[in-house]
């Protein structure tokens, strides 16, 4: 798995957990977490999906 993309799961993640932190203590800032969930949840997948069209591209 490419190093960005973990990253980028990884924020994903933690971008979560302080969206329900946010939530649980009536913050309507974890509106903006899930937003940037969101976002790194795209970006993870399209760096997961570039690495494999890279090293499909690389077999043949």
């Amino acid at each position: 798995m490419p190093r960005l993309a973990v990253y980028a799961l990884i924020v994903c993640v933690l971008a979560v957990a302080a969206a329900v932190v946010s939530f649980v203590n009536g913050n309507w800032v974890g509106v903006v977490w899930l937003l940037l969930a969101g976002l790194s949840s795209n970006m993870g997948w399209y760096y997961l999906r570039r690495a494999r069209a890279s090293a499909a591209a690389q077999r043949g």
